[in-house]
């Protein structure tokens, strides 16, 4: 059975060309192709990672749910069951999402997801790879309660799908929805790195539990929301995107002189840090009136070379999770990081450096893809097309990145 995700994809796909397509005609720039190669790169990484760790997330809900439920399985075909479960999950959602803003270690992951300076609805598929480590903690009371598995798999995936379409700057304030649900217009107060916008409106589909709770505030109409992270993130590889947080706790911890605020700096809010650390490598403060998005200075075309040869990369996953469920483990995983190290070359090419690591991954993209391919099952009548996509990408790639005008240096912006 296909992973709800692989009929997804195409639904998020055609949204996202219609939102570009649309902005365009209104005379907004709201992508850049390096960003969404970035945020598509790390929604393809998230979803290879979940295949490996269902038993964290899935089946240790599974064991809670059949070993301590207190309460009778709540029954399938109860609508009102599963608007009860629904409500709950989203409850519970709010309270991860929110703690997933005021503990260091769980916005290590979270992080992910805000650092695009972008705001479109690629962003809502710019998704943490990291999340299996805790993130399935908060939901393990919907078992306690006798929700079962099939139960609180659904309602999550409801959950998530409704969080894409807020994703956007085209749609205006909505009057009395925006009081009741999370919308475009709450949702992108969310993504803004303005003093009123941090930690605020944590809702999934309800804004109600902000409201109730104290973190809710409105869209300033006279003061554009700057989107992305305090510190920013300076990188297009989703390698950086994912490591960089946690990295940055770590130096902190071990610049700490003593072995309580080596612990605190994991738990504490993320803007704490160890006086010592502090000390040893402090951090300015960031200056929104000097605000510049990150945009390296690229040689001519790299940055849409990029957007196209993220399409085979974006076919082998989704390809790949058709399939994974008919592979043994060692084939999975290797081609899962196969598909990871050919992203994070990609990223790191539109950064501007290391065209040699680009070469090289086009050099092992039809190979890798014909290697991948032969565990396609059932699946492998679309093997040779989709092979024969991946070489002639690899090549067309090549042949560009030997253009005489990619050896010399890059533009440089203008001050």
């Amino acid at each position: 059975m296909l992973t709800p995700i692989v009929y997804a994809v195409p639904v998020f796909l055609l949204l996202i060309g219609l939102e570009f397509w649309w902005s365009r005609r209104r005379g907004l720039q709201v992508y850049r192709a390096a960003d969404t190669v970035s945020s598509l790169s790390l929604g393809i990484i998230s979803q290879l990672v979940a295949v490996f760790t269902p038993l964290l997330m899935l089946g240790l809900y599974s064991a809670l749910f059949q070993q301590a439920a207190l309460l009778p399985e709540w029954s399938l075909s109860s609508p009102w069951a599963w608007a009860g479960a629904l409500l709950l999950y989203d409850f519970l959602y709010y309270w991860k999402h929110r703690l997933g803003h005021e503990v260091a270690v769980l916005w290590a992951a979270h992080v992910v997801h805000h650092s695009s300076e972008e705001y479109n609805l690629s962003t809502a598929l710019r998704q943490t790879g990291s999340d299996f480590l805790l993130g399935w903690v908060f939901y393990l009371p919907l078992a306690l309660l006798g929700v079962p598995p099939l139960m609180f798999v659904v309602v999550g995936l409801i959950d998530l799908l409704y969080q894409f379409w807020v994703h956007t700057r085209l749609v205006g304030k909505l009057g009395w929805f925006d009081r009741v649900f999370v919308s475009p217009s709450n949702h992108r107060v969310h993504h803004g790195q303005n003093d009123y916008c941090l930690d605020r409106n944590y809702g999934g589909i309800l804004i109600l539990w902000d409201r109730l709770f104290g973190t809710f505030v409105e869209e300033r109409e006279d003061e554009p929301i700057v989107y992305g992270v305090q510190g920013q993130l300076k990188a297009w590889n989703p390698w950086t995107a994912n490591l960089r947080t946690y990295a940055d706790l770590w130096r902190d911890a071990r610049l700490a002189d003593n072995w309580g605020d080596r612990l605190r700096v994991w738990i504490k809010p993320p803007a704490w840090r160890p006086p010592a650390a502090e000390r040893a490598c402090p951090k300015p403060r960031p200056d929104l009136s000097r605000f510049a998005r990150y945009a390296p200075a690229l040689p001519p075309g790299l940055a849409t070379h990029g957007l196209l040869q993220l399409l085979p990369l974006l076919l082998l996953g989704v390809y790949f999770l058709a399939v994974s469920p008919q592979m043994t483990t060692l084939p999975a995983a290797l081609a899962a990081l196969g598909l990871i190290a050919q992203l994070v070359l990609l990223g790191q090419a539109l950064e501007g450096r290391r065209l040699w690591g680009e070469r090289l991954r086009l050099l092992t993209l039809g190979a890798g893809a014909a290697l991948a391919l032969q565990q396609g099952g059932a699946l492998m009548a679309a093997g040779p097309w989709l092979w024969g996509l991946c070489l002639f990408s690899a090549l067309a790639g090549l042949i560009w990145l030997a253009r005489p005008a990619l050896r010399q240096p890059p533009p440089q912006p203008q001050a």
